[in-house]
């Protein structure tokens, strides 16, 4: 038999070594690449589980698609720092000039399904993440500076009028116009979206905002409100209605290959990065809310201050895995970068990280694009897919474990006064009387209930570490001298220390 050749039924294969081996998901190898039948015309045969793998993973194989900015394209790139802006933000990436940090860019339309036409008039995406050394930060934007809504009831409201009708399954002018005429809080995006800006010509030609304002905060406690403008240096290029039908009719993927084509061809594209700032008193004192969605800071006083530039330069290997995959959220946050009181902001820390759960399940943290570069440390466990990092290590908090991760009070923001009331973090352990009321309980039970309760509690404490019994042991001290000396005998402590420690 020549080598290389199957001599019962005549296939003809490469010589050993020369190509990767097919093999099934498990890794087990490969024979033939054709169906099990009996017979050259007989039915397929149940036990052929290379076949029925490759046909019960094509019925699943796909997700769930975005409900907005549903088709979209990305590439991975550089932000370089080239302003210092460490007196407004404690975030690492941004310390100084020069520091170089991995991002990855998705653009995309808002309102069109996954396969509608690149060049259609709408809203782009700009859904920007920062691999940083502190975690991923995303800043989730458009390609305008506003949107349509303030007031979060409205956004699902306003997305059903971009959809298609529940009767006809088609986009309907009166549904939008219906909508935007009770909402004159639209026309702001209305005027930007039917611009000579409506329709930009590609992806490199358009600039990106974070829209809403966040909150800078440096190593000292200080916040200041902030803005994010991405200017694009490919300059400003948009098509007329007639342009924009005609590539339509030709390639309705025309922003995604422009953006592949520029990529691959290494005319990467780039964005001068600015902030605009703003104080807690010059926002007490604006003349209109600075965290309403629907309007800008004018640039005359508050200037552009430069921080950066992000330059696209490496596209992605697998569209599937590393574009529809990529799971943006504006709750991905880092130190020194935060929210603000803006209500869609607000709304969208949920809603974002929310969708995801449902599209791509509870460890989409795991998917090597928002896989963030830096040490993963937490208690989140299990759920489909766990890549089971944690090991043995525990699954809950508080606990006295050598090792386990702890909070760090270094990287607690500072509290937000937002009029008469104060935001922050409150210890709910402190100013509460935890014991009397179980004390109370205790002495309402008879000799035989209190004793039967101890044997009880010690079934189980007494399994438990040393450490832990005796910190557990104060507490039953504090709500009752017997309950605790019941205990603690039960349990073969001496109690003199513990008594030493019970409050006067």
């Amino acid at each position: 038999m020549a080598h290389g050749t199957n001599g019962q039924n005549g296939h003809t294969c490469p010589a050993q070594g020369t190509e990767p081996r097919l093999t099934t998901a498990n890794g087990a190898p490969i024979g033939v690449q054709q169906a099990l039948t009996a017979g050259p015309r007989g039915p397929v045969l149940m036990q052929d589980v290379a076949l029925l793998e490759q046909m019960q993973h094509f019925n699943r194989e796909r997700i769930p698609e975005r409900v907005v900015h549903a088709k979209g394209s990305g590439a991975y790139g550089t932000f370089t720092v080239t302003g210092d802006v460490s007196k407004l933000t404690r975030a690492r990436f941004l310390e100084k000039a020069g520091k170089k940090t991995e991002c990855f860019l998705r653009f995309s339309t808002v309102a069109g399904e996954r396969g509608a036409a690149d060049a259609e008039r709408d809203v782009r995406g700009f859904a920007l993440r920062f691999y940083t050394e502190e975690g991923n930060w995303d800043m989730v934007g458009n390609n305008t500076p506003v949107f349509f809504v303030r007031d979060p009831y409205k956004f699902q409201m306003f997305i059903h009028t971009q959809k298609r009708h529940p009767q006809t399954n088609l986009r309907d002018m009166d549904m939008q116009w219906d909508f935007w005429s009770m909402c004159p809080e639209s026309l702001h995006q209305v005027t930007i979206l039917f611009s000579d800006r409506g329709i930009p010509a590609s992806y490199r030609h358009i600039n990106g905002y974070g829209s809403h304002t966040y909150s800078m905060i440096n190593a000292q406690g200080g916040r200041v409100w902030c803005k994010f403008h991405f200017k694009t240096r490919q300059g400003i290029r948009n098509m007329t209605d007639d342009e924009a039908a005609a590539v339509i009719g030709s390639d309705r993927e025309s922003h995604q290959r422009d953006l592949f084509e520029a990529i691959a061809r290494r005319e990467f594209p780039k964005w001068r990065v600015c902030i605009q700032t703003m104080t807690q008193a010059q926002a007490e004192a604006f003349r209109w809310n600075p965290f309403d969605l629907t309007k800008v800071w004018p640039h005359r006083e508050f200037p552009l201050i430069e921080i950066g530039e992000l330059e696209l330069n490496r596209n992605p290997e697998n569209y599937f895995a590393e574009v529809e995959q990529a799971a943006f959220k504006p709750s991905a946050l880092v130190p020194g970068i935060g929210p603000s009181p803006d209500k869609m902001l607000q709304a969208r820390l949920m809603s974002y990280a929310d969708t995801h759960l449902h599209r791509l399940g509870v460890n989409h943290h795991q998917v090597p694009v928002n896989r963030p570069r830096c040490p993963v440390m937490n208690y989140i466990r299990d759920g489909a897919l766990a890549d089971g990092a944690a090991g043995s290590k525990p699954n809950y908090w508080p606990n006295t474990v050598a090792g386990t991760p702890q909070p760090d009070p270094a990287f607690a923001d500072p509290a937000w006064k937002l009029g008469q009331t104060i935001v922050d973090r409150f210890d709910s352990t402190v100013d509460h009387d935890d014991y009397t009321q179980p004390g109370n309980l205790y002495r309402l039970f008879d000799e035989g209930q209190r004793e039967r309760l101890a044997t009880r509690i010690c079934g189980g404490l007494g399994r438990a570490r040393k450490e832990v019994q005796m910190r557990q042991l104060c507490h039953f001290f504090r709500a009752d001298e017997d309950y605790g000396r019941r205990i603690a005998k039960k349990l073969g402590l001496d109690v003199s220390a513990m008594m030493a420690a019970q409050p006067a």
